[in-house]
């Protein structure tokens, strides 16, 4: 028990049963948890009984050497307060939602002649249809896919009808993937019954967007139109199998969330699941370790911090786990007022709605299986790596740096992060090289950490996480460079070195004076392996884009009027060069920025030997 109980607990009696938000400190005065209570006074208090408490609520009581708070006129004002510190703070013990970006949605432009579907992550006012949320661009980017193979939808940047037969139509036109309506002649009406099937398909109406192909297949067959009709006959067959793919669990006009959670000693799962149109859109589940608090008095910032990056939160929420009345009304208040609708959360208690919270819970238990079942593997790899290095700590977070030089003016060192033995790729930075004249690793690398180490002292919300251990792809000289910048700043932190043989592979580990052979030790060697495969994957990968951009824009700087401003004007505006080369002198001047005599030159440019 903290040695400063006694103190916690006074101070802890002395406060007021009103509504606020409490902030847990630690020894240095870093905020490791925020929470919220109705009866400040009461919830506080409880932390520092005797009474039983669960394993993450010990480990983050036994740090607490003192508290604040801020007292709040209501229960709304304190919630809204909570998700402000914890965004601020970053608090150890706090659950964290690993995307703090918008989520993704499908638009779909309807108001325009010839509509079209794009991934965006904002909705607007704008008269476009938006689907979704999606839990990730990659369900998106699948979905938008699909409904351009299937329909021949075109997946160009181009403008219709402003670029119709002024572009050579592309490969997917021949390979009859796409209705071409860049091509001057083409059929209107068979883009219009491609446009409808697709929101047909994304409003969750399968069945009527299947109808209207086949009757037209037949329509093409009777003016013996076969091409046409066969691209409906194809269309019908890859939309009846993924209905196939889609399990109806409620009514067809159903819409809510279902959640539900799964918890036990190693972690918490959270199982949320999108019904829209009766059918399961999508899924998604939240793994919070054992060092993250979340139980039902924590369910509350849970979902509000969840719908804060969603945006879209549906009128009825089915949950599957208890939370009080008072919590209920607090977030149903909440979500209310962000959302601009009526939000109702319910948790039935029988029926298919019940049912439903059955599938989440499942799910979310299944999850957590497969959870356990790496973390022991990980952790084994972990506890074998810092036995190997005679580290005091198990190392949660390992960062990895790789320096990436192409030519003179590309040189960058990139930061990978593995958190518990995972990558986190939100974590991940580039550094490019400012103060190194020419190609100078040891140099390159001790900016690039003694940049990191600064931003850690300035506690940088983005780099304010300590790391357990720090792994440079290179040798006793990287890390007798890196290990004197810490010194320097003051940082204590266990460097290594990754040293590669004759083929490539990372054998040995040195700590700038001694090697350590990490050969027969799979676990440990399939851990660093992995850990210098994806760092240089990352920088050189960072290195190269950087590169292709400028060798793109600076080839545009050959003609004549272009300078670097407006070749990446150019390019922006058609996205490829290819797209470019493809553009009309009349397209080429409608760009903002770019003169009659620019697009004069720059059309000139790629067809003078036509």
């Amino acid at each position: 028990m903290n040695r400063n109980i006694d103190y916690l607990r006074e101070k802890a009696r002395g406060l007021p049963l009103r509504s606020g938000v409490y902030l847990m400190k630690d020894s240095s005065g870093k905020v490791i948890y925020v929470g919220k209570s109705r009866k400040l006074k009461n919830r506080v208090s409880s932390y520092f009984q005797d009474s039983q408490k669960n394993i993450k609520t010990e480990k983050m009581v036994s740090r607490v050497c003192d508290f604040d708070y801020i007292l709040c006129d209501n229960e709304i004002e304190a919630l809204t307060l909570e998700n402000s510190l914890i965004k601020q703070y970053s608090p150890k013990y706090n659950i964290k939602l690993k995307d703090a970006k918008s989520y993704p949605y499908i638009k779909m432009t309807v108001r325009d002649e010839y509509p079209n579907l794009f991934m965006t992550r904002t909705r607007k006012d704008d008269g476009a249809r938006y689907f979704g949320p999606y839990s990730s661009t990659s369900t998106v980017y699948e979905v938008i896919g699909t409904l351009r193979k299937s329909f021949g939808l075109p997946s160009c940047n181009h403008s219709f009808p402003q670029d119709t037969g002024k572009i050579r139509p592309c490969i997917y036109s021949q390979m009859n993937r796409c209705l071409a309506p860049c091509r001057e002649g083409h059929d209107k009406s068979a883009y219009d019954l491609a446009c409808g099937c697709a929101l047909s398909v994304l409003s969750g109406n399968i069945s009527e967007a299947c109808s209207d192909l086949e009757k037209k297949m037949y329509e093409y067959s009777d003016l013996e139109q076969y091409e046409s009709a066969a691209r409906c006959r194809d269309a019908v067959a890859s939309l009846k199998r993924l209905k196939d793919r889609q399990k109806v669990v409620s009514s067809p006009k159903a819409e809510h969330d279902v959640i539900a959670t799964y918890s036990d000693d190693a972690c918490r799962v959270v199982s949320v699941f999108y019904i829209r149109e009766g059918k399961v859109s999508d899924n998604e589940h939240f793994v919070f370790s054992a060092g993250e608090i979340l139980d039902e008095e924590n369910m509350t910032s849970f979902l509000t911090q969840f719908y804060q990056r969603r945006e879209y939160v549906p009128r009825e929420i089915l949950i599957g786990f208890e939370m009080s009345d008072d919590d209920i009304a607090d977030t149903e208040k909440y979500l209310s007022a962000a959302s601009g609708h009526q939000v109702k959360i319910r948790r039935p208690e029988k029926g298919n709605l019940h049912a439903l919270c059955s599938m989440a819970y499942d799910n979310a238990r299944q999850n957590a299986v497969q959870y356990e079942s790496s973390m022991k593997t990980t952790d084994e790899s972990l506890a074998e790596l810092a036995s190997l290095l005679g580290l005091e700590v198990l190392p949660e977070r390992i960062e990895a740096y790789d320096i990436s030089n192409i030519g003179r003016e590309h040189i960058s060192a990139g930061m990978i992060v593995m958190n518990n033995g995972k990558f986190d790729r939100q974590a991940y930075r580039i550094f490019k090289i400012k103060t190194v004249d020419g190609q100078n690793d040891y140099a390159s690398m001790s900016e690039a950490l003694e940049r990191r180490f600064r931003r850690l002292i300035d506690n940088d919300t983005s780099f304010a996480s300590m790391p357990d251990l720090i792994m440079l792809d290179g040798g006793r000289g990287h890390v007798n460079a890196v290990r004197s910048i810490a010194e320097k700043l003051g940082v204590d932190v266990p460097v290594y070195g990754m040293v590669k043989d004759q083929y490539h592979k990372t054998r040995v580990l040195t700590d700038g004076e001694n090697e350590i052979s990490i050969a027969r030790n799979r676990a440990v060697y399939m851990l660093v392996y992995k850990l210098q495969e994806e760092v240089h994957r990352f920088t050189y990968s960072f290195t190269e884009a950087s590169k292709r951009k400028t060798v793109r824009t600076s080839s545009l700087e050959k003609i004549e009027g272009i300078g670097p401003k407006k070749a990446a004007l150019l390019l922006k505006a058609a996205g490829s060069l290819s797209a470019l080369k493809g553009m009309t002198e009349e397209s080429l001047s409608g760009i903002r920025g770019i003169s009659a005599s620019d697009a004069r030159s720059v059309y000139d440019y790629f067809h003078k030997n036509d």
